[in-house]
């Protein structure tokens, strides 16, 4: 259509007649005289409305998908986020009530032997062929080698060397290691030798009297070293496993199974002033109760047999004697 006066004009007039029926519907309300004109349009053009409906919609759908993902994304990230801090708060208050348990036995055990300690974190495992660990005290908390490393379960080790702020222990476990042990409620001592934590046989005991007598169960403590250095005595060490049979060895050799749990340790106290007194087996723990053994009841006594009545003898027949 060529863009000239006159149908500029009948635009015009069409634009007018419209906003004049628009406004004379609309103050008519229902009773509007244009009310049929309005459902007529409605019958022909309300079909080819839901038709460009349905197919604008998934497009208009999209797009605010696609134009809302980047807002959705953030709000995904940021409950992510504050998801992984809540889990970290979670599993430190866990770790926090565990240390405290941790460091509660400790300060009990030193307190039952009399030991002064320092109290330490296990901050790494050693690499090489030694059992050691790293905690992180060292000369600036009076830390110096050879002192006794403990937990509240036991003995763990000695320190081998001190830095300024950190210090290594060598664990009981090693295969250098050597501690004087005596066994429970005697004066019987041996040697507590390391075999190394992946030999399947952490700790072996070795009585020096080959005579001596030793059993399953019973347990072992720190014996104690020249001037309390390396080791403080009374410290739990182990409960005796099993006894190893060598025929001609002058000494008996029983493999301990230690008190410390050496592959989870956390919190532990390095002894800086040794007891006054040998606390002997006072840090132990109370000896497990065993209940006496059952004793089947005894049967009620059974009556004595009566005697086989004796059979009555008949009197021999009389013979008369012939005259």
């Amino acid at each position: 259509m060529n863009d000239t006066r006159r149908t500029r004009a009948v635009l015009g007039v069409l634009l007018l007649a419209s906003l004049a029926m628009i406004t004379v519907d609309y103050r008519g309300g229902d009773h509007s005289p244009l009310r049929g004109l309005r459902g007529f349009g409605e019958v022909i053009f309300g079909p080819i409305e839901h038709a460009a409906t349905a197919v604008v919609r998934p497009v208009v759908g999209a797009f605010d998908t696609v134009t809302g993902s980047p807002g959705a994304r953030r709000r995904i990230n940021r409950l992510e986020k504050e998801n992984q801090r809540l889990r970290q708060q979670l599993r430190t208050g866990q770790i926090d009530k565990r240390r405290a348990d941790e460091l509660d036995r400790l300060l009990g055990t030193a307190g039952l032997g009399g030991y002064r300690i320092v109290p330490a974190q296990v901050i790494s495992a050693g690499e090489g062929l030694e059992d050691t660990v790293s905690i992180d005290v060292g000369s600036g908390n009076g830390i110096k080698p050879d002192m006794t490393v403990l937990t509240g379960d036991g003995l763990v080790g000695r320190v081998t060397r001190v830095g300024p702020s950190t210090s290594t222990v060598l664990l009981a476990t090693d295969a250098a290691s050597s501690v004087g042990g005596r066994l429970e409620s005697s004066n019987e001592i041996g040697i507590v030798q390391g075999a190394g934590r992946r030999s399947g046989k952490a700790l072996k005991f070795q009585l020096l009297d080959s005579t001596a007598p030793v059993r399953p169960g019973q347990r072992i403590v720190s014996f104690g070293s020249q001037g309390d250095r390396p080791y403080v005595p009374g410290v739990p060490i182990g409960t005796v496993a099993t006894i190893e049979r060598t025929p001609g060895s002058l000494t008996r050799t029983a493999v301990v199974r230690p008190f410390v749990h050496f592959t989870g340790l956390d919190v532990v106290g390095v002894v800086v002033t040794a007891p006054k007194r040998n606390p002997r087996d006072a840090v132990l723990p109370p000896a497990p109760s065993t209940p006496p053994p059952s004793v089947p009841p005894t049967p009620p006594p059974s009556p004595p047999p009566s005697a086989p009545a004796s059979p009555k003898s008949t009197p021999a027949p009389r013979t008369t004697p012939r005259g």
